[in-house]
């Protein structure tokens, strides 16, 4: 038994020192293994032949102590992992290098920045998506409309409510509640655009208390005399609204407990120039009837100096700039000449109401304004027995004709 074993073991050392010296030769060789020769071989191309070689050993570092430790070079070194790459050069050989392709390096970058700028524009969607859900939605002139008449706040803004009630122009009660001279219910109120309804409402200005009752509306249909201003300013000795004095100081008679309304003209007419205006303290008709929006015609009646000839008419239809705008008139006519008038007359309408277009326009045609008169506005007409200086009511037929449909 002891036989046997020793020579188990006996046979176990000789196979290790076998295994051992084996793997010394192999390692021997692999480090000194001289260069080889491969070859690739085809049907359709001959073969190419190309060199496998092996990077040099990692030189070791050596301490210097002057300088102390040096840093190693990542060039080379056993623990170097090297890739070889198999491309064809351009004499069309098949070759080994260790770098990849320089097409593969700029396909790569190429890759990268395509992903980058990918993720840009996402994120900017992203942003854009935020954005846009956190802005309130636009709505239309109708929808908001419709909103404003059925489920905003009942009552009107205290600053046309001011003004309704005669207190002053929409500007001066502005101000007026800037100021804080107006409360509401007690309390001072900064904000011309607070709804309140004067007859639940207790509303003070400047001290006094502002009636419950609102004025009625009023039309007025004016013929406006020369030299009078359109104007309401109460310094204003000619305006146009003075006309109305006689109509003012009669309304406490007959709306007994209503305040007195505050006039005004819709739109202007120059202090030169005479005719049809119309005076009313709607602040809403005021703004539909002038706005250009609404295209409403104006016709007037214009007396010129000295002869009218064709290049005149030319003239004045081919239109004119006024503050950088090019008007031009609706049509143009010469009227025929009255037995009693040394003048001619033309008739002009137009619907821009630029400032003082008619004057520009025949100014243009090389002519001189002698009178200007306006004579209907949209479908209404100046009544042929309303005296200068005078007005008439107007009633729901001739606010129609105005395109006034409320």
């Amino acid at each position: 038994m002891a036989g046997s074993a020793a020579s188990t073991v006996a046979a176990a050392a000789t196979m290790a020192a076998f295994s051992l010296n084996r793997f010394a030769k192999l390692t021997s060789s692999f480090r000194t293994l001289p260069r080889l020769t491969c070859s690739l071989s085809s049907s359709s191309s001959p073969p190419s032949k190309f060199n496998i070689t092996f990077a040099p050993p990692k030189p070791k570092t050596k301490p210097n102590p002057g300088r102390g430790p040096q840093p190693e070079d990542d060039d080379a070194g056993p623990d170097q992992f090297l890739v070889p790459w198999i491309v064809r050069g351009e004499d069309g050989n098949l070759k080994l290098q260790t770098q990849p392709p320089a097409e593969l390096l700029n396909a790569i970058a190429t890759a990268e920045t395509g992903s980058k700028k990918k993720k840009t524009k996402k994120s900017e969607r992203e942003v854009k998506a935020a954005t846009t859900t956190t802005s309130p939605p636009q709505r239309s002139k109708a929808a908001r409309r419709f909103y404003n008449e059925n489920f905003r706040d009942s009552g009107t803004r205290l600053s046309k409510v001011l003004a309704a009630s005669g207190v002053a122009s929409r500007r001066s009660c502005e101000e007026l509640i800037f100021e804080g001279k107006v409360t509401v219910n007690g309390s001072v109120c900064n904000t011309p655009q607070t709804r309140v309804d004067p007859a639940k409402d207790v509303i003070y200005v400047n001290g006094s208390r502002l009636p419950k009752r609102q004025p009625h509306k009023v039309y007025l249909a004016l013929n406006k005399p020369k030299g009078y201003i359109c104007s309401s300013g109460e310094n204003e000795s000619k305006s146009v609204v003075s006309l109305c004095d006689e109509f003012l100081k009669s309304w406490d008679k007959n709306h007994p407990g209503v305040p007195t309304p505050r006039l005004f003209t819709v739109g202007r007419l120059d202090v030169a120039t005479t005719g049809l205006i119309i005076v009313t303290n709607d602040g809403d008709f005021a703004q539909k009837l002038s706005h250009p929006s609404n295209n409403l015609t104006k016709e007037y009646i214009a007396t010129v100096e000295g002869s009218v000839h064709k290049k005149h008419l030319i003239a004045i239809s081919e239109g004119t700039t006024i503050d950088g705008i090019h008007c031009v008139p609706d049509s143009v006519e010469l009227l025929p000449r009255l037995p009693d008038a040394q003048r001619s007359r033309l008739r002009i309408v137009v619907h821009d109401g630029r400032k003082h277009e008619v004057r520009e326009l025949v100014k243009y045609a090389g002519l001189e304004i002698y009178s200007l008169k306006r004579v209907r506005i949209g479908g209404f007409k100046l009544p042929s027995d309303l005296g200068i200086g005078k007005y008439v009511e107007l009633n729901p037929e001739n606010m129609k004709a105005l395109g006034w449909k409320s």
